[in-house]
C-alpha cells in the first residue's frame, strides 16, 4: 500500500465561477486559476500522483499549456486515474479537507463525492469530503482564498486494468 498527501490553495475572485468537486456552487466570488480552479479535485490529482510517485499537477497538466485553459478539473482526474491504472495502481480511498469560510458546503458534499468517484473509477465509498474554517484567521479567514489537503491511498497489483 502507498500514501499520498496533496495540497491547493486558490484565491478568490469576483467574475468567476465557484466549482469545488465538479459542482457549480452559487457564490459572488471563484477560485482563480488556469483550469477551473477546483480546489478539491487539484489537491486529490496531487495525493494520487504523489501516492504513486508520479510528480503532481503541474507536472502533468501545466498552467503555461493552453490545452488545459479553463478545463473542468474532474476531466484531469480523470487523466489522472487513467495513469495510474497505466501503471497498475488501484485506488483505495481519498480523504479530502477543504478550508474556507463560506459558502457552506455540507449539502453539495454527496454530488461531490459522486463526480470524483465517477471520474477515478471508483466506488462513492472510497471517497471523503470534509470542510472546515480557518476561524477568521489568515487569508482563508478573510475570504480571500481557500485551501484543501488531501490524503490517498492506492495499491499495487499486478492485474491488466
Amino acid at each position: 500500500m502507498r500514501f499520498g498527501i496533496g495540497y491547493d490553495v486558490h484565491k478568490l475572485i469576483e467574475n468567476r465561477k465557484l466549482i469545488l468537486g465538479g459542482v457549480e456552487i452559487p457564490f459572488e466570488k471563484g477560485l482563480d486559476g488556469h483550469s477551473d480552479a477546483d480546489v478539491l479535485c487539484h489537491t486529490i490529482a496531487d495525493a494520487l500522483l504523489g501516492a504513486a510517485a508520479l510528480g503532481d499537477i503541474g507536472k502533468h497538466f501545466p498552467d503555461t499549456d493552453q490545452h488545459f485553459k479553463g478545463i473542468s478539473s474532474l476531466l484531469l482526474l480523470k487523466n489522472v486515474s487513467d495513469l495510474l491504472h497505466q501503471y497498475r495502481y488501484l485506488i483505495n480511498n481519498v480523504d479530502v479537507t477543504l478550508i474556507m469560510e463560506k459558502p457552506k458546503i455540507i449539502s453539495y458534499v454527496d454530488l461531490m463525492r459522486q463526480n470524483i468517484a465517477q471520474s477515478l473509477s471508483i466506488s462513492i465509498d472510497k471517497i471523503s469530503i470534509k470542510a472546515t474554517t480557518n476561524e477568521g484567521l489568515g487569508f482563508i479567514g478573510k475570504g480571500e482564498g481557500a485551501a484543501a489537503m488531501a490524503i490517498a491511498s492506492i495499491s499495487e497489483t499486478e492485474e491488466e486494468l
